[in-house]
């Protein structure tokens, strides 16, 4: 694809997410998404790829369903109260209905299910696009319309979200369907606090954006796609390995790693507020997260790659891929708990 479309692209993905970003009227909140889904479409089908058609395909159905259903919502809102903006949606029917539309978007439980398949479909560059940029424009509507909507629906969504997430991707070989799961996840865990404390939602968005595009570039790196792949990874780069494996345990939330400091908030959050069967259900599920992150962990430096290797050797080319954003994102992920109580202070 030339350069001067990409960029085009990706102009119109940060156009949209600013536009729904700024906006508190939802017919501009609902362009601006629109924009984001027409940016990303042709670059999911860059490849011509029949997988990655299927995927942009699924992808592009999806969205268009739950944009619809977003601008269907608001003006049931609109007819019943006269009222547009993003901040007066105090119509029941259409709270519930632009709630369930947003969880769509993002890959929320139980409407997850577009989201392995479609990321499977992706080069790694769209799928790191697709985990973290797309997130925000939603998650921003989310925070904006949390105060109206049911407790009840969002605690379950986000419940639901953190044990799908574990179990779904327990029995995974797919790096991408993986990396879907723990996306769904770490959505369950923003999802739970964002009524009692939209700060903290903004800051585990923020760490796991930093995780996920370490973990992204590192797997970009050393062209891994599979679990098989990562066997042979401590012979090409042995270094990257090591911070590869830190990585995923700071995304499973092991201290003293960054990922730790996410859930160590939110579970003491739920404390403080009275939700403490609530609590204990979600630092219950994060075991589950964390046995997968294991398992990749053990492929990466546990195993023995075979002695007879029919594959190319890939460690003897040259790499020249550009290091600089992987080593910002990679120092960020295992070493930012010692800022926890600034992150309180800020968020207090």
């Amino acid at each position: 694809m030339s350069p001067y479309i990409i960029m085009i692209l990706l102009s119109s993905l940060g156009l949209g997410t600013a536009l729904t970003f700024m906006s508190s009227h939802w017919l501009l909140a609902w362009m601006g998404l629109e924009i984001n889904t027409l940016a990303i479409t042709p670059l999911m089908a860059q490849h011509h790829h029949p997988r990655a058609v299927e995927a942009t395909t699924k992808y592009f159905l999806t969205q268009a369903a739950a944009a619809a259903t977003i601008l269907f919502a608001s003006t049931i809102n609109a007819w019943a109260t006269g009222e547009w903006n993003i901040n007066c949606l105090t119509h029941p029917i259409a709270t519930t209905l632009v709630t369930m539309a947003l969880a769509l978007k993002v890959g929320l439980a139980p409407m997850h299910f577009w989201m392995p398949p479609v990321m499977q479909g992706l080069d790694l560059t769209t799928g790191l696009i697709m985990a973290t940029w797309q997130k925000l424009a939603p998650f921003a509507l989310i925070i904006q319309m949390a105060p109206f909507t049911h407790p009840q629906l969002l605690t379950a969504l986000g419940l639901l979200s953190v044990f799908i997430g574990g179990w779904g991707g327990l029995n995974q070989t797919q790096l991408r369907k993986i990396l879907a799961y723990s996306s769904i996840a770490h959505l369950g865990w923003m999802t739970v606090i964002v009524q009692l404390k939209p700060q903290l939602t903004i800051l585990t968005l923020c760490l796991y954006i930093v995780m996920t595009m370490a973990t992204f570039l590192t797997f970009k790196l050393m062209s891994a796609t599979k679990i098989n792949t990562l066997a042979t990874s401590w012979a090409k780069a042995p270094v990257l390995t090591a911070t590869a494996a830190l990585a995923l345990l700071s995304l499973g939330g092991l201290p003293p790693l960054t990922g730790f400091m996410p859930k160590w908030l939110i579970l003491q959050e739920l404390t403080t507020q009275g939700l403490p069967l609530t609590a204990t259900m979600m630092a219950l599920s994060a075991l589950l997260s964390l046995y997968f992150y294991l398992r990749l962990c053990y492929s990466m430096t546990l195993t023995m790659a075979p002695n007879t290797n029919n594959a190319l050797t890939p460690w003897r080319l040259q790499n020249t891929q550009t290091k600089n954003l992987l080593v910002t994102t990679m120092t960020m992920t295992l070493m930012l708990l010692p800022l926890t109580p600034l992150a309180q202070t800020l968020i207090s």
